[in-house]
């Protein structure tokens, strides 16, 4: 059973949770109808384990990477949130999973035997055992030549595929402590 966090109340370590334990980020497209409501279209998640927790512009935030390649970065691109799910250990499996198959070419999030649950038409992965809900506030793609160490951008970069940071303030956490 998921409860209402504060992000401040946030136990894990965010350098295991996000660069060990992984994370996957979720985004749907939206519309609304006649009377404002919201409908959900396309809903994609990926793996990801690069990013923060933090404040920025006095907001709790969390910042995400995404390559230009990745279908969820087109979602996230057409819409104004985004979630972020920390799975416990016995999903590594899906995991994987969605972090080396595209939505583009299937229902990933089916095959890797996952659940979609939404947040005011956010998606979010009911498997989690800790929720991010995040308002996107900030997107910038990264600059080639604002790298101070050209083996980081050799490295990292070398078919010039350069992610994109998102900064999205964290609106609501949940956590299901079973």
């Amino acid at each position: 059973m998921f409860k209402e966090i504060r992000p401040e109340q946030i136990g894990d370590n965010a350098f295991k949770m996000i660069g060990k334990d992984w994370m996957l980020v979720s985004a749907c497209t939206k519309s609304y109808d006649d009377e404002g409501k919201i409908i959900t279209g396309r809903v994609n998640t990926m793996t990801a384990s690069w990013g923060g927790l933090g404040v920025l512009w006095n907001k709790n935030v969390a910042t995400i990477y995404l390559r230009p390649q990745r279908y969820t970065k087109e979602i996230i691109d057409e819409t104004d949130t985004f979630s972020l799910s920390i799975l416990p250990e016995k999903y590594r499996n899906a995991l994987n999973y969605c972090g080396s198959h595209s939505g583009r070419d299937e229902d990933k999030i089916s095959t890797a035997k996952l659940d979609v649950q939404y947040m005011n038409g956010t998606p979010w992965i009911k498997q989690a055992r800790l929720v991010l809900i995040c308002k996107k506030l900030y997107a910038q793609p990264f600059d080639p030549y604002s790298f101070m160490e050209e083996k980081m951008l050799k490295q990292n970069y070398r078919n010039d595929d350069f992610h994109t940071m998102y900064i999205g303030e964290i609106i609501k956490v949940m956590e299901d402590k079973r």
